[in-house]
């Protein structure tokens, strides 16, 4: 059939209308790789009561937007979803998918979003690859929509080191160098594009001594990794830290912004844009200033460390416990270190009234519960970092009824090929 498309939805996917029949109007179908106002022709590859799903045979009308896609495993992978469009266009999908969950889900309608764009290639300091070692060596990602390998030999948003550590991987699975426990690799650079630290996830109930052979011998794999640590994989329903059992070299790098330089160990999260750090923390820690600042969600310190310049104090909380060793470790006299869940910490903190809220929660945002206890402390600035706009539409629709208005929106484009987005939203009352 032919249908065109309306729009681009959150998670890739562009939006048509089946046509109508005797039975109504025509259901929601959802097409990936398509891009807005474009006549297609198309096959259903699933029925389902509410909406459709379908793949792309051909492009009738392409838009004036559609490009060829740089990477050669484009369509087959699941890792990128707008390459086939410009990187003008991705901003203005992204602005759009964002605009309309606001105004969709919490009744705002964003007059001034401001956009950071970010260099559309090689910007990922953090890579993982799945591994098979049997019956023949691949390392790659899982195709479209698929739990089945996909071999890759380069990811051209991954930095240059990376690319040259997959082709190091690839050479010593060939050479049988790689134990057949390893299920996972991934890679981390420092801000340098100089050094690199693996970690390596193995089977479970791989042997520590097992592990610790693991992690000597994919040391030598070039000489930029410094450090190598082993975990053990988790299952898909396992909500934890993984089990750290071995280690080589120094698992840790630091990694040097223009505006500070974290330790950042094996197992700890930062951020994967290496273009847009400086860019991240300017807009989240620039021109504010007091006498406490709460950084929940803190990870390695991100935001506190440069925060605790212009505030007397700052309390930083985190729940994993790598990375609050490394927030530990990072955070100036100024600042405090607290290990706990940001519910934890609301629950049992003591009367605070801290001059600015920092919050940077993971996809599943902040819920009521924490959206309530913030506004009970009654800062008068709250800066959430959000990586998920339909959660962060949910949550600025509490705050609003709890007193705070928009002052301030970005989005930041950590992602770009993707359909992820990254905002950050100044709150004031």
């Amino acid at each position: 059939m032919q249908i065109k498309i309306e729009k681009l939805i959150y998670g890739g996917d562009g939006l048509a209308r089946l046509p109508a029949d005797e039975h109504g109007p025509g259901k929601t179908v959802f097409l990936p790789f398509v891009l807005e106002s474009e006549q297609v022709e198309a096959t259903l590859t699933e029925q389902k009561p509410g909406f459709a799903r379908a793949r792309v045979e051909n492009i009738v009308e392409p838009s004036p937007a559609r490009i060829e896609a740089a990477c050669p495993y484009f369509l087959r992978c699941g890792g990128c979803h707008y390459q086939h469009a410009n990187y003008k266009t991705q901003l203005e999908i992204k602005s759009a998918i964002l605009r309309e969950t606001l105004l969709r889900t919490a009744k705002i309608g964003l007059t001034d979003l401001q956009v950071r764009a970010s260099p559309e290639w090689n910007y990922r300091n953090r890579t993982r690859l799945k591994v098979q070692v049997e019956p023949e060596f691949a390392v790659g990602y899982y195709k479209f929509r698929s739990h089945e390998l996909l071999p890759v030999e380069q990811c051209p948003i991954s930095s240059p080191v990376i690319n040259r550590a997959i082709a190091a991987i690839r050479q010593g699975g060939r050479n049988n160098q790689i134990p057949h426990e390893v299920r996972e690799i991934e890679f981390f650079t420092d801000a340098a594009d100089s050094a690199l630290i693996l970690e390596i996830y193995c089977t479970h109930k791989t042997p520590r001594t097992d592990a610790q052979l693991i992690a000597e011998k994919l040391m030598s794999i070039m000489s930029e990794v410094k450090g190598t640590a082993v975990f053990e994989e988790l299952s898909p329903n396992q909500n934890r830290e993984p089990k750290r059992l071995a280690e080589f070299g120094t698992p840790t790098t630091d990694y040097i912004t223009k505006q500070a330089s974290y330790q950042v160990s094996a197992g700890s999260f930062f951020q994967v844009n290496r273009f847009l750090v400086d860019d991240l923390v300017g807009l989240v820690t620039g021109g504010v200033s007091g006498k406490l600042a709460l950084d929940l969600y803190a990870g390695v310190g991100l935001f506190s460390t440069v925060l605790a310049r212009s505030f007397a104090q700052v309390i930083a909380v985190e729940a994993s416990q790598t990375s609050y060793s490394d927030l530990r470790h990072n955070a100036p006299p100024e600042a405090k270190a607290v290990r706990a869940t940001t519910e934890q910490y609301l629950g049992q903190a003591p009367a605070l009234r801290p001059d600015l809220v920092v919050a940077d929660p993971p996809r599943s945002g902040l819920g009521e519960n924490v959206c309530r206890s913030l506004a009970k402390l009654d800062a008068p600035r709250i800066t959430y970092v959000s990586c998920d706009p339909s959660t962060l539409a949910r949550d600025l629709r509490t705050f609003l009824t709890l007193g705070y208005r928009i002052a301030g929106a970005h989005l930041v484009d950590l992602f770009p090929q993707t359909y992820h987005i990254e905002s950050i939203f100044h709150l004031a009352r």
